[in-house]
């Protein structure tokens, strides 16, 4: 027993000591370019294949073709990465769902690549690096792992690393060279992935697909480092790589023992989801918003085109027609993602999972092998199957409550591979599963014809999704979650439901997939399938429906050649460029031939269109954009001005006539005793404050004094360590932003939250629709007030200047009838003009009954505004009082400046 346990160590620190490879190449391109390269297991490959190539095919010396292939190639293509792929996308300022996409688009790319140059077929001939004896593998992980520890803790360069991670601009601002940094980093990343897969590949299948996801499956020591730490993940991945070997001796029986047995033998596995879903924070910096454009609108025509082709194949026949019968079904799936990622802004790369399992579940249902259940005709067993999967959605909404960006992207990637590994791959779910066609549609063209309808269907579905409140209210939370929540969106809610509505349609798609080519093949779900599928979206136009049909027959299309790999090839090409074109291909040949195309006579410059406007100043017949000047609350009850009259109208103060039903008093924010803290540090200590209504309040202080966080707390985006928030007398120190706005607490933002993909109507219109009060006249109200009732109405917040997205915001705010308004530096990006129109509006406000809060750093602003004034310092209220004499005291003290 003794030399069975030695000899499973020994075989689990072969595999221990190749996972911690892994662990060290991604922790340090990570650390040194926030970038989770998905990319690693494809290079690890593409190095066992140019190895291989060397060796075997052109018989080089082992030691040159490892010289070359390790110490050139390897390092060569991560600079390569860094200079064309992801320096223009940091240059570019692109979103870090961009950055993720272009990573995946190098995996793809990579793996589409080796497939044209070396085939799809597995390899077993690949040479030995390191002899099978664990110890020299082993050897090699320790003393690489020591080597960077020591660069990174005792030279310059470790120190300008660190330096960088901590913050990139202050780092360049104190002379490091960031990109030199990054280059260095990919550099060393891809020669560890290279290592990785010359090690791996004599003894795991060597194909262009199974070794990129093995090796990207040990990404799990790395997340339980969370990419940092480097003796962390060399750890975990021997330990993981131990257990694994030894859990083999384990022989379970009953009716449990198939899946005991996938996870003994897939412990990585296992890992890499319980670090996911256990883990939120993992790459918490890259959770940014979504920089959100406009909406590119679809080509003239380009639906009639698209009926056209997709009814051509009915006149096919053979294999072409056996084909085509493909596309449809694809295109389920993949609008799928249209509904979760491009509407729902939520990153997804398990949808190939959900579609499996539609084709699963059909394939069990119609054959009677579905447990407690007789057996169904196909198209029943396929609407069941829908109805089973779509639930299971949660797997990934649920975890995409609390994550964005790269968070959410390991744990959808986990559950993906989870479900490929536990399921997919277990004789015990799929041995002698076949899968028919429903009766009556047996041939190709009939079935055809029933794909058609099913996809007809399932446009239709997206369309209901992606239009009225549910569609305003996703684009809302695409475009910016957090300025969604404050609107009172139910963030939460409609993720799972994005997830849900997702894994209904890829197992509709999956379950179609599958009675096409008749037949239940895992192959055609795994995760990689499921990294392209999200590429090709992403790549042709997150939120198109047209862009999604044409990636299907892209994709099927392509692949149906001689040799695949052409679409993955292609679409990894698109996806790299993914950061110069945002919206799409065709915004880019858009985009292109508007450049192209010769002038239309001559422009003046600058300063010859100011002189112009002085030598003819612009007639009653060209008005000026609407600014907030002259603006009051009381345009929005009135009849408006009659165009001629409008220059000439005073500003009242009297605010709107209230609706009867919102005419009820405020009621009054208060905390009591609040306290707030940040990983141990204590940012609020003992606030009690109140904000009653018909009342302006301010807060200031200099920057760190906890306003902020006090916002934060009263808003709902923070939960205070102790103490209450009550609205009147009801306890809302628990209640989340949307409830909170559901009760009439309205905020703005201090860095813009508006939604740049809606109109400036359908951006006010969200807040009316998701506030306190469903009142139809709410919207052109709020229009009115702030001046967006004229052509600007209709126009994308993509775009607008920063003052007219202030009064977008404002209104958004105002339109859902607040009780309390509470407002985070207002004036912030706004003109002298601007600030006095929007100081007016907010007096009548209160003039109204409204209870208002204003975060300002503008004292001059916060003297003429406010009823009362709270100092704040170091987290707590050291004076308070009318702000006359609360400001004296700042301006005795010499801190009049100060606050920030």
């Amino acid at each position: 027993m003794s030399s069975l346990t030695y000899d499973l160590t020994r075989a689990g620190l072969s595999v221990g000591s190749a996972a911690a490879l892994t662990g060290i190449g991604l922790v340090v391109t990570y650390r040194s370019t926030g970038v989770l390269n998905f990319a690693h297991g494809a290079i690890a490959m593409v190095c066992a294949y140019v190895l291989r190539q060397f060796v075997v095919e052109w018989g080089w010396p082992l030691w040159a073709g490892a010289t070359v292939t390790l110490l050139v190639l390897a390092p060569g293509i991560g600079m390569l990465l860094e200079r064309f792929v992801f320096r223009p996308l940091s240059v570019l300022g692109s979103d870090p769902a961009q950055t993720l996409v272009a990573s995946i688009g190098v995996f793809v790319l990579l793996v589409g690549g080796a497939a044209l140059l070396w085939g799809q077929g597995a390899r077993d001939d690949a040479p030995e690096l390191v002899s099978a004896d664990p110890w020299g593998q082993l050897a090699v992980a320790l003393v690489l792992a020591a080597a960077v520890g020591a660069v990174i803790r005792w030279t310059r360069f470790g120190r300008e690393l660190r330096a960088v991670v901590d913050d990139r601009q202050l780092a360049v601002l104190g002379g490091v060279d960031a990109d030199r940094v990054a280059a260095a980093g990919w550099a060393f990343g891809s020669f560890t992935a290279g290592l990785t897969g010359v090690l791996l590949a004599p003894y795991v299948r060597l194909d262009p697909y199974g070794l990129p996801l093995l090796v990207m499956e040990v990404v799990a020591v790395a997340v339980i480092a969370r990419m940092r730490s480097l003796p962390v993940a060399v750890v975990t991945a021997l330990a993981i790589g131990v257990a694994q070997s030894q859990l083999t001796r384990l022989h379970p029986s009953g009716w449990g023992a198939p899946l005991l047995q996938a996870v003994g033998t897939n412990l990585f596995v296992v890992a890499l989801l319980i670090a996911a879903l256990a883990m939120p924070n993992v790459g918490t910096r890259d959770a940014l918003p979504r920089t959100a454009t406009a909406r590119v609108p679809t080509p003239p025509g380009a639906w009639i085109v698209a009926i056209v082709l997709f009814l051509l194949p009915l006149g096919f026949a053979g294999s072409d027609l056996h084909t085509s019968v493909q596309v449809p079904a694809l295109g389920v799936v993949l609008l799928s993602l249209v509904v979760v990622t491009g509407r729902g802004g939520q990153i997804s790369l398990g949808q190939a999972a959900y579609a499996g399992l539609g084709a699963l579940f059909t394939a069990l249902l119609a054959a009677g092998r579905f447990p407690g259940l007789p057996r169904l005709p196909e198209l029943a067993a396929l609407a069941l199957a829908v109805v089973l999967v779509a639930p299971l959605g949660l797997l990934t909404g649920w975890p995409a409550i609390s994550r964005r960006g790269l968070a959410l992207a390991l744990a959808t990637f986990a559950v993906g591979v989870g479900v490929s590994r536990f399921v997919f791959a277990q004789p015990y779910a799929i041995a002698g599963l076949s899968l028919g066609r429903p009766a009556g549609f047996e041939g190709d063209r009939a079935y055809y014809v029933l794909e058609l309808a099913l996809l007809a269907a399932a446009l239709l579905a997206t369309w209901l999704l992606r239009r009225g409140r549910t569609g305003r209210a996703l684009a809302a939370m695409r475009d910016h979650e957090s300025g969604a929540s404050a609107a009172g969106v139910q963030v939460p809610s409609l993720k799972l439901l994005a997830f849900v509505s997702g894994a209904a349609l890829a197992a509709l798609g999956g379950g179609m997939l599958g009675m096409g080519l008749r037949a239940f093949d895992p192959a055609a779900y795994d995760p990689v399938r499921g990294l392209l599928w999200f590429a090709a979206v992403v790549v042709l136009g997150a939120d198109s429906t047209l862009g999604a049909l044409a990636a299907a027959a892209l994709l099927v299309g392509l692949d149906a050649g001689a040799r695949g790999g052409v679409a993955a090839a292609l679409i990894g090409v698109l996806a790299v460029l993914v950061g110069r074109f945002p919206g799409g291909p065709y915004e880019a040949l858009r985009s292109a031939t508007a450049h192209l195309r010769p002038g239309r006579g001559a422009r003046l410059t600058e300063q010859g269109t100011r002189v112009r406007h002085l030598l003819h100043p612009a007639g009653p017949e060209a008005p000026p954009s609407p600014t907030l000047t002259g603006l009051t609350a009381s345009t929005a009850h009135r009849t408006p001005r009659a165009p001629e009259a409008a220059d000439d109208a005073q500003p009242q103060q009297e605010p709107p006539a209230p609706d009867d039903k919102t005419h009820t008093p405020a009621p009054a924010l208060t905390t009591h005793d609040l306290q707030a803290r940040y990983d141990g540090f204590t940012a609020l200590q003992d606030i009690t404050l109140t904000v009653p209504p018909a009342h302006i309040t301010a807060v200031v202080g200099p920057n760190g004094a906890g306003k902020s966080t006090l916002f934060h707390c009263l808003a709902g985006t923070h939960r205070p360590a102790q103490g209450q928030v009550r609205l009147g007398t009801r306890d809302i120190t628990h209640l989340p932003a949307h409830a909170r706005t559901r009760l009439g607490i309205a905020r703005t933002f201090q860095q813009l939250a508006v939604f740049p993909s809606l109109t400036v109507a359908e951006n006010v219109r969200v807040g009316a629709e998701q506030g306190r009060l469903q009142d139809p006249s709410a919207v052109e109200r709020s229009l009115r007030l702030l001046g967006l009732d004229g052509p600007v109405r209709s126009r994308p917040a993509a775009g607008l200047p920063t003052g007219t997205l202030r009064r977008v915001e404002l209104a958004r705010a105002l339109a859902g009838a607040p009780r309390v308004l509470l407002l985070d530096e207002p004036a912030a990006g706004l003109d002298t003009a601007e600030v006095t129109a929007l100081a007016r509006i907010l007096k009548a406000l209160a003039a109204d009954g409204m209870a208002l809060l204003v975060v300002e750093h503008d004292l001059d602003l916060v003297a003429d505004l406010a009823d009362t004034v709270h100092v704040m310092t170091a987290g707590r209220i050291v004076a308070s009082g009318p702000p006359d004499r609360v400001l004296d005291v700042l301006d005795t003290a010499g801190t009049r400046e100060a606050p920030a």
